[in-house]
């Protein structure tokens, strides 16, 4: 975000604060907000999730997606209200915000959005792409990442038809659903763009997780270094939500 400043003081960067206060907000994130910004095609992947906490296989799939497809950027968007998940507690946003953050930030691929966290509400896929759609350039292509087991049911996503026209859809596999015919043949005659890529499988969860947290057990290389610091300086996960 915007760099402030006191007065008649220059910021990091050199320049003068009036300059600095009137830099533009991202709307998305930071390092990708002006992506397709020069014309050129560009692929931009889009990793959605709870992510309490991200992991490391959230970023192992993000990144080998992002290498299979070209993709020019994956952007991390943890959810503010999931509505599949209103029957738990779910850490606070600002909390799942900051550790999606500590977790990409030395990848120079990734960034973070706070966009539906931001737009409060009940989240639905349909309106984060509706809101990437209109920020994009028609040159940026939106490459959603989901599990195969959730595309299963995208049909039953809300306002399904219009999801299907705003992003291209890469389903990958998880440990224990194996992709099959029946499913591939499923969206040949529908509205949808998808592609199944097997992944490496990495047998880890998020709700592992915090079940090793609440029990006294190491996340170490389960996550990253700085995630797993901040949820132990944090306090989070010492009993289940």
């Amino acid at each position: 975000m915007g760099d402030q400043t006191l007065a008649g003081e220059s910021n990091a960067s050199g320049m003068h604060p009036d300059q600095a206060t009137s830099r533009r907000m991202p709307v998305v994130c930071e390092r990708f907000d002006d992506l397709g910004a020069n014309g050129a095609p560009a692929r931009l992947g889009i990793m959605g999730g709870t992510f309490d906490p991200v992991h490391i296989g959230h970023l192992a799939c993000a990144e080998q997606v992002r290498e299979a497809y070209g993709l020019d950027a994956v952007v991390f968007i943890p959810a503010g209200n999931p509505v599949f998940k209103r029957d738990r507690d779910i850490t606070p946003a600002s909390d799942r915000l900051a550790m999606c953050r500590l977790a990409t930030e030395s990848n120079p691929a990734f960034d973070v959005s706070s966009l539906e966290i931001e737009r409060g509400g009940d989240t639905y896929t349909v309106d984060t792409l509706r809101e990437l759609r209109a920020h994009y350039p028609d040159n940026v292509e939106l490459v959603f990442i989901t599990g195969a087991d959730a595309v299963a049911k995208i049909f039953r996503w809300h306002e399904s038809e219009a999801v299907a026209g705003l992003a291209r859809f890469v389903a990958v596999t998880r440990p224990g659903y194996p992709l099959d015919d029946e499913m591939r043949a499923t969206f040949e005659e529908s509205p949808f763009t998808v592609e199944f890529l097997e992944i490496t499988g990495l047998s880890v969860s998020s709700s592992d997780l915090r079940r090793r947290v609440s029990e006294g057990k190491s996340i170490r290389y389960l996550t990253m270094s700085r995630v797993r610091d901040y949820v132990c300086e944090h306090g989070l996960y010492r009993k289940e939500h």
